[in-house]
């Protein structure tokens, strides 16, 4: 059996997150680790390990977050940002389920890494 990401865990209230924005596809939290005053996480309520695992059915499901990401952010009056997805851990993926960082509200440097 497969072990649940901890995302999953979020997703399904077994263990708190601070929820930023939440549909039926998608959910937005802060990291817990932040690297920037604002750091996010939107994630995909489906569980995909990572960018390279995902499939046809999947279609759809980046092109979502990244709406989400672009009302959230505009809601929050935040136009400058930066968006990260890491694949695989040589990459530095820690959490084997699709998210993408959002970092804002302080200057990110060029480049990345």
């Amino acid at each position: 059996m497969n072990e649940k990401s901890i995302f999953t865990k979020i997703i399904e209230r077994e263990i708190p997150a601070n929820i930023i924005y939440e549909d039926e596809k998608s959910i937005i939290i802060e990291d817990i680790s932040p690297q920037a005053p604002i750091h996010y996480l939107a994630i995909p309520k489906k569980e995909i390990k990572g960018i390279s695992d995902l499939s046809e059915s999947d279609q759809g499901i980046v092109d979502h977050l990244m709406i989400v990401i672009k009302n959230e952010m505009s809601n929050q009056g935040i136009n400058d940002y930066r968006l990260v997805i890491n694949n695989g851990s040589e990459a530095g993926q820690t959490v084997f389920h699709l998210h993408i960082h959002i970092l804002a509200n302080r200057t990110l440097g060029w480049p990345p890494g």
